[in-house]
């Protein structure tokens, strides 16, 4: 089994297992260096963070700036112009401690940046390119249309998108078109936000498609060993993984809550809604008693004080109905609360 990928045109080529490092924003800046060094130590290279992680950069390039000219590092921008593009480049490349970004993706746009459409992005991140602080230009999207748009524009190095077990054919079809157009496909949420609890079958999984570089959310250390062991001993697809993930595609498919927070902050409410509206899958597929505290029990009451002004099915890019969610979901709790079996 080839435990490598090449990100299309780019040539990057680094072992199939990329450290996501949203999560380590969540621990202290010496837990977060020992999981990066180790990382490190033990094969990975590739490095996913963004500004919008709040000190995810700063973590990365304290641990990592020794081992720069090594690694490859992966940020993103949420800038919705050319002066904030500039401000956040300068940042990313401050925190980092570096020079250049390897790649410096779009984060989730709410349409594809190509040139001449008014923003002066891409215009920017062009500019970017020529003073060698960009070396590729890539892309995350969690719409359909928008990944197929990056595609089609030819713009693109690599796209990350959604991608885990639970993909749909249309998932995979934008993982087939980046493959044929020789651009990188980056897997975010290969673990489909914590819903997936078995790490060998989302391995095997994305094993199957030569192309697809899954990067991991690693906040604890036991996590982080799990995809260390595949380095050298990756799963393959046996039939009690594919019985497991024929089973979890019957219970997951369709209408959940991917948990990626874009309708977050738009909650006037202030609910969590990225937790509190897959909160019935959560206790059932991770220890209950972490769902049931007074503090997730005060936050799963703030549902109460929704006002359904639609903006978090505004920005929910899978276009669920999230006001609904929050209430099978709030309904569910206060029942298991009561004793309702699990």
């Amino acid at each position: 089994m080839n435990t490598t990928v090449t990100l299309g045109k780019t040539g990057i080529t680094v072992n199939k297992n990329g450290f996501g490092a949203l999560p380590i924003q969540r621990i202290t800046t010496e837990d977060a260096g020992k999981l990066l060094k180790k990382a490190y130590d033990a094969g990975i290279r590739f490095f996913d963070t963004a500004r919008f992680y709040t000190d995810s950069e700063v973590k990365i390039g304290e641990a990592l700036s020794p081992v720069r000219s090594s690694i490859y590092i992966a940020t993103k921008t949420a800038a919705q112009n050319a002066e904030d593009f500039w401000k956040d480049l300068d940042t990313s490349l401050t925190l980092l401690k570096t020079d250049y970004i390897d790649i410096y993706q779009f984060h989730n746009p709410s349409f594809c940046p190509k040139p001449g459409d008014g923003t002066g992005l891409y215009e920017a991140m062009e500019e970017a390119r020529k003073e060698g602080k960009v070396r590729h230009i890539g892309i995350t999207n969690h719409r359909l249309k928008i990944a197929h748009e990056a595609i089609d524009s030819g713009l693109y190095e690599t796209l990350q998108f959604p991608f885990c077990y639970l993909a749909t054919d249309k998932d995979i079809e934008i993982v087939t078109r980046c493959k044929q157009e020789n651009i990188g496909f980056i897997s975010m949420k290969a673990l489909s936000g914590g819903l997936i609890t078995n790490s060998a079958a989302a391995y095997a999984f994305q094993a199957q498609y030569d192309n697809a570089l899954p990067i991991w959310g690693v906040q604890r250390e036991s996590e982080l060993d799990e995809f260390l062991s595949y380095i050298g001993n990756p799963p393959a697809m046996t039939q009690e993984l594919s019985d497991l993930i024929a089973r979890d595609r019957e219970q997951l498919a369709g209408n959940f809550c991917r948990g990626c927070g874009y309708c977050v902050p738009t909650c006037p409410a202030g609910i969590e809604i990225n937790n509190c509206a897959r909160m019935s899958l959560l206790l059932r597929r991770s220890p209950s008693e972490l769902q049931l505290t007074p503090q997730v029990q005060e936050k799963m009451k703030k549902i109460e004080d929704c006002i359904h002004c639609g903006q978090c099915r505004a920005h929910c890019p899978y276009g669920l109905d999230t006001p609904g969610l929050l209430e099978e979901n709030y309904k569910d709790y206060k029942e298991v609360l009561a004793g309702k079996p699990l």
